[in-house]
C-alpha cells in the first residue's frame, strides 16, 4: 500500500525558508516519478517541482531558482527546499507518485497523494 505524509510546513515572513519532507512507502523510488504540488484557496492545484530517480527534475517558471526538489533513497523521502519565500507561494503543499515513470507537470497523472502541509508568507 502505497503512503505518502508530507511535514514542515508553518508560517514564515517573505525572504524566509522551508524545507517540507515527504515520507513514502509503498513502493520503489527508482520505478516512481514524483513531485509537489500547491493549491491556493479558489485556485486550481499546480505543480510546482517535479523529479525522476533517473535525475531528470523540472521546475514551474515561478519557483526556479528559489526551490529544489531532491530524493533521499535511503530513507525513502522527497524533499522542497524552499528559499525566498514570496506570499504568493502560500498555499497547502502536497506531495505525489506516480506509477507511470513519466515526467508530467499534470496533477492527473498521478495516482497517489499525501494529506497535503500548509505553507503561509507573509509580507
Amino acid at each position: 500500500q502505497v503512503k505518502l505524509e508530507e511535514s514542515g510546513g508553518g508560517s514564515v515572513q517573505t525572504g524566509g525558508s522551508l524545507r517540507l519532507s515527504c515520507a513514502a512507502s509503498g513502493y520503489t523510488f527508482s520505478t516512481y516519478s514524483q513531485g509537489w504540488f500547491r493549491q491556493a484557496p479558489g485556485s486550481e492545484r499546480e505543480a510546482v517541482a517535479i523529479i525522476l530517480s533517473g535525475g531528470h527534475v523540472g521546475y514551474v517558471d515561478s519557483v526556479k531558482g528559489r526551490f529544489t526538489i531532491s530524493l533521499d533513497v535511503a530513507k525513502n523521502t522527497l524533499y522542497l527546499q524552499m528559499n525566498s519565500l514570496k506570499p504568493e507561494d502560500s498555499a497547502v503543499y502536497y506531495c505525489a507518485a506516480s506509477d507511470s515513470y513519466s515526467y508530467s507537470l499534470s496533477p492527473t497523472s498521478y495516482n497517489y497523494w499525501g494529506q497535503g502541509t500548509q505553507v503561509t508568507v507573509s509580507s
